[in-house]
């Protein structure tokens, strides 16, 4: 049996920095006796060399050579020239197939396997060193913090100067998944005093283990696998009333929260934005929490609230960024391809959970569920 080639793509998304596979990932492949093959170029915005890389035991070449020569291909966002992969590769990544299931059926068509992280449960304990989606939230989580320190007017911390003592930030997060605990430790550290709300009994938990105050109100669920779930019309309705009561007396609010597969839910509404005193920052991690927020755009409404949108910010911190992911990838190709193979059939409940596509069909549950409605 030939030696399998796995294959490292420069990203091709806009405003991506991350590369899937660092120097010291190539390292760690390579113990498992593959080749890693590397385009031209990938860990450029990461800050990782082409030499960094062949130092590590990579070969590199063109997208072309990557393309034709590798078995698995390894990617942190689907390549925009997907209609260049071949039959029979496997394609590994952050594929977002429950968000773009015309994807999945086009790498279907294609003859392609393809195994998407984001499809990870967290409560398999044994997926916990392949959880990328875990990783990049937590790196988002950090660099929203100091994004919103950064777009905020004053200082986080209290002061006590000759001049007179300035009183701390309030900061509000919203959401205590892995990215807005990291939010709210990392607001902490800087000094400001911090409230988190999660509608999730256990995430409430957990912000008052970090040491913030949490914020009451009546909406309550059980979390479906570790995530949260979509509330229904009547629930989402009475949460956003209270927190746009809640929302005006803080001075910077960061929102983190994502149903996987659906809408992120609406949590600072127009009200609350134009009660909010002038000076204030609202940042918008979980894309859509904040009304008249876009992607990787920063605005300042009528009554001077800064307004962040910043979905990708994973992206922003590149090295720590593509460090982890690396390694998330590394641990699932340990695990589910010792051999350099995919194994015929997907009874392991890892592969089985990550799967999207393999022989000309889609075969993730929850996306032929899609299908089907």
């Amino acid at each position: 049996m030939s030696m399998t080639t796995v294959g490292v793509l420069r990203e091709t998304a806009g405003r991506e920095r991350r590369v899937a596979i660092t120097p010291d990932g190539v390292t760690r492949l390579r113990r498992t006796g593959v080749r890693v093959l590397v385009e031209t170029g990938a860990g450029r915005h990461a800050w990782f060399s082409d030499p960094d890389y062949a130092a590590a035991g990579a070969d590199i070449g063109g997208r072309q050579q990557v393309y034709g020569e590798s078995d698995v291909l390894l990617v942190v966002r689907p390549p925009d020239d997907v209609a260049a992969l071949p039959a029979g590769r496997v394609l590994i990544g952050l594929l977002d197939p429950l968000g773009d299931p015309a994807l999945a059926q086009t790498l279907a068509e294609q003859g392609v396997t393809a195994i998407s992280l984001d499809l990870l449960p967290r409560t398999l304990s044994r997926a916990q060193p392949m959880d990328a989606l875990t990783s990049q939230a937590n790196v988002a989580g950090y660099k929203a913090a100091l994004l919103a320190a950064e777009a905020y007017g004053g200082f986080f911390p209290m002061l006590v100067t000759a001049a007179g003592t300035t009183r701390p930030a309030q900061v509000l997060v919203l959401g205590a998944g892995v990215a807005g605990l990291q939010a709210i430790a990392t607001a902490r550290r800087l000094g400001a005093l911090v409230t988190g709300y999660d509608v999730r009994a256990q995430a409430r938990a957990d912000i008052a283990s970090t040491g913030a105050a949490v914020l009451s109100m009546d909406a309550t669920q059980d979390g479906d696998g570790g995530y949260a779930r979509a509330l229904d019309e009547d629930e989402a309705a009475t949460q956003l009333r209270a927190l746009t009561q809640a929302v005006p007396r803080f001075d910077v609010v960061i929102t983190t929260a994502k149903v996987p597969g659906g809408r992120s839910p609406l949590l600072v509404s127009e009200d609350a934005l134009r009660a909010m005193r002038p000076g204030s920052v609202v940042l918008d991690l979980g894309g859509g929490n904040v009304a008249g927020s876009a992607p990787d755009t920063r605005t300042v409404t009528d009554h001077g609230v800064t307004v962040i949108g910043a979905p990708n910010l994973a992206a922003t911190v590149p090295v720590a960024a593509s460090t982890a992911y690396a390694r998330n990838v590394v641990a699932l190709i340990s695990s589910l391809m010792p051999e350099g193979r995919l194994p015929g059939e997907s009874s392991d409940e890892v592969l089985a959970a990550v799967l999207v596509c393999r022989d000309g069909a889609v075969v993730h549950p929850r996306l032929n569920e899609l299908e089907t409605r």
